[in-house]
């Protein structure tokens, strides 16, 4: 039985309870964070509260969190979960109201709730890296993918479209420019440069993907951000999809011709033998600074 938090309270997860009326149960009128924990220690934990915190002020919803508060709640779930490797979920409602209306009722108590979940390893470096495949899809989402809000029956659509298809998952165009996959963010490698959609209101700025883009720069690696083609994905010697819980995953086919020979590519490689050393000094305690 896991326990949650849920508007102060630390319950069961069978005792939680969100009012019908809630805004984000009726309207998915709400925001949230994916934050991996590693031995204990959260990655990133201060990218992914000001990145939440920039989705609240998007969505017109006052409530803010500093980063001692959100702490406070995650780490004390992990205590009360017996959790050293997990994945914490953070969602942040408007609240909910008697009367279904679209217009943002006055004085709402926002409904916050947290829980975490094992987190299974993504890569063990005693084995070979599994690639994954991938599908281009057109992107049906709505224009303000900027938002980290629970509106996602979209990405779900274009996954199973994906997984039906044969893929692991899609990647979204629009009008033939790529902009990111369904629930990650897209590189390419060409020539052993980095390249990525630059960010705008079509794309979710990925803390993983900013964290990737320092790796390679330290690295040496020249990174550019900048408008994707379908065309360009073709010709590349490499495509990663990058996200918290999934980390680097290498891309080996994408509509089912192979990419890079259908092999796991060197700079991924390097790449990902840096963010693993990364989290093994969180593993041991340290605190890396990049």
């Amino acid at each position: 039985m896991a326990i949650v938090y849920l508007n102060g309270e630390w319950l069961e997860d069978s005792e939680a309870k969100v009012s019908v009326y809630d805004r984000g149960f009726l309207f998915a009128d709400s925001v949230y964070e994916v934050i991996p924990a590693y031995a204990g220690n959260y990655f990133r934990f201060s990218e992914h509260i000001e990145r939440l915190n920039r989705s609240l002020q998007q969505i017109k919803l006052g409530l803010v969190f500093d980063k001692k508060e959100w702490l406070a709640i995650a780490e004390r779930l992990l205590a009360k979960n017996d959790l050293r490797q997990a994945s914490l979920y953070l969602q942040v409602t408007r609240g909910a109201y008697p009367i279904r209306s679209h217009e943002f009722p006055k004085g709402l108590t926002p409904t916050v709730f947290a829980m975490v979940s094992e987190l299974p390893p993504v890569y063990d470096d005693s084995l070979e890296p599994i690639g994954i495949s991938a599908v281009t899809c057109e992107d049906i989402r709505w224009d303000r993918c900027d938002i980290k809000t629970t509106s996602l029956l979209a990405n779900c659509l274009l996954l199973q479209k994906a997984l039906e298809s044969g893929a692991d998952d899609a990647i979204l165009v629009r009008q033939g420019r790529v902009v990111e996959a369904t629930a990650s963010n897209v590189f390419m490698v060409k020539s052993g440069e980095l390249l990525t959609p630059s960010l705008n209101d079509e794309v979710l700025a990925g803390v993983t993907r900013e964290f990737v883009i320092l790796l390679a720069k330290q690295l040496g690696y020249r990174v550019r951000q900048t408008e994707l083609l379908m065309a360009d994905l073709v010709e590349a010697d490499e495509i990663w999809l990058t996200s918290s819980n999934k980390e680097i995953r290498p891309v080996l086919s994408l509509n089912h011709v192979k990419i890079g020979g259908g092999k796991v590519g060197k700079v991924w490689h390097e790449i990902n033998a840096a963010y693993q050393k990364l989290k093994f000094e969180l593993y041991h305690g340290q605190f890396p600074e990049i």
